[in-house]
């Protein structure tokens, strides 16, 4: 075998192996790449007593959407398809999305959807516009996510009605537990300790508040002006109705003084002798996020500044009673798909439904606890269900752009029995 034979050899192996990989997936460029332009989102407040309680979500989203195109820096008329994920709101909100999008400037000709694959559908919103511009369908495109658990909150995910026939059907009892329960389930399957959940979301706590403190989220953040309305007195001691303008900029649910001793005190919420409680799982909350993701040839035409690069996605599925492990199985899939292994990569944006599913997904798979969610996750920022995955894409592209590093992975579990997680590497030098 000749010398430049055997040196061929030795380049095919190292694409199959993690560091090489690694270095090959950084520095791989082709003009068919998806590739990330802008990736925003408002900011989150908390549902029912928040800064966005007196705004509908399509309120939100027509914000977000021109917001996105903005940053861009694109006409909205490039953009040829909008796909939103969200998972409470009536019709998934198709009707008034497309409503929203003409408020934020698009034209009738920019298509518009939605999707609902619960806590993953903005991640999906994403996925589904990287893999059209991948088939040669479009070569612009917007993943967004929005949610107003304030509004659409009351029936709490679960279905007003259902079949007789196929609630009695096999295993379909575990589709309907109460999150709560598969977060309990979790813990006590896992051995995973109420005070070592306690710990984990006095963390998330502490990091989110430390970076509010160093403006690390002003990059990923769209100020938001919100009408915000009271009942006041006259001077006649009458009530009457004001409007006041405010502007909202930071995200409402990080806590100071959430230590592990305060979040001990709190009672279970969804079992007498659980450990889930209001402080270690997620916030219900209200936010809009949204990703412009373009063919990379399409964005070296319009003078696009490239951000990110989308590598691919993966959802897998798992037991509905422990649907919080999904993570785990669903980060190795798509781990294995672009060849890296867990070690190469800089920064994980791991949903925090519940502290008890994220620690079990971060030990299981071996993360190093400095590499997930460096600035706080959902236990402290909140988790507007359709919302979450194009906000954890708009958070790990800032992060990996001020930290200078480049290859980040998003996964969240999602309510039916399933994870998803997708891989970007960071452009921007």
């Amino acid at each position: 075998m000749s010398s430049s034979s055997v040196n061929r050899l030795g380049q095919i192996k190292s694409h199959f192996t993690g560091g090489s990989q690694r270095e090959h997936l950084i520095n791989h460029r082709h003009p068919d790449d998806v590739v990330i332009v802008s990736a925003v989102r408002t900011p989150i407040c908390r549902a029912g007593k928040g800064g966005f309680k007196d705004m509908y979500p399509e309120d939100l989203l027509a914000v977000i959407l021109k917001a996105a195109v903005e940053r861009a820096k694109i006409d909205p008329n490039v953009v040829n398809d909008i796909q939103t994920g969200n998972v409470l709101q009536e019709l998934g909100g198709i009707k008034v999305g497309r409503a929203a999008m003409f408020c934020a400037g698009f034209p009738y000709t920019t298509t518009y959807g939605v999707l609902n694959r619960q806590c993953s559908s903005g991640l999906q919103a994403c996925n589904y516009i990287a893999n059209a511009i991948k088939a040669g369908e479009l070569d612009v495109g917007i993943g967004a996510g929005v949610e107003s658990m304030t509004h659409d909150y009351g029936s709490k995910s679960m279905p007003s009605r259902i079949s007789s026939a196929i609630k009695a059907g096999p295993g379909v009892a575990d589709v309907f537990y109460p999150m709560g329960i598969t977060s309990e389930n979790v813990a006590s399957d896992f051995s995973i300790t109420r005070e070592d959940q306690d710990r984990f979301s006095s963390e998330s706590h502490g990091k989110a508040l430390k970076a509010q403190e160093q403006g690390l989220f002003n990059a990923e953040i769209i100020p938001v002006k919100v009408q915000v309305k009271s009942t006041v007195k006259d001077e006649n001691g009458q009530e009457k109705q004001v409007v006041k303008e405010v502007v909202i900029s930071k995200d409402e649910g990080p806590r100071p003084g959430s230590t592990v001793e305060k979040l001990g005190k709190l009672k279970p919420v969804f079992k007498k002798d659980g450990s889930t409680t209001a402080g270690n799982a997620s916030q219900v909350s209200d936010g809009a996020a949204a990703v412009v993701l373009m063919r990379r040839s399409k964005a070296q035409e319009l003078g696009c500044t490239i951000l990110a690069r989308w590598c691919g996605a993966r959802v897998v599925g798992c037991p509905p009673r422990i649907m919080g492990i999904g993570p785990a199985v669903a980060i190795p899939a798509v781990l294995k798909d672009v060849g890296l292994n867990v070690d190469d990569v800089d920064i994980y944006e791991l949903n925090e439904a519940f502290a008890s599913q994220a620690l079990y997904c971060i030990r299981t798979l071996g993360l190093k606890p400095e590499k997930v969610n460096p600035k706080g996750g959902a236990i402290a920022l909140g988790h507007p269900l359709g919302m979450t995955g194009a906000r954890q894409m708009a958070t790990l592209v800032s992060h990996l752009h001020h930290t200078n590093q480049k290859i980040g992975v998003i996964s969240m579990c999602y309510g039916i029995g399933g994870g998803m997680a997708a891989v970007i590497v960071s452009e921007r030098d």
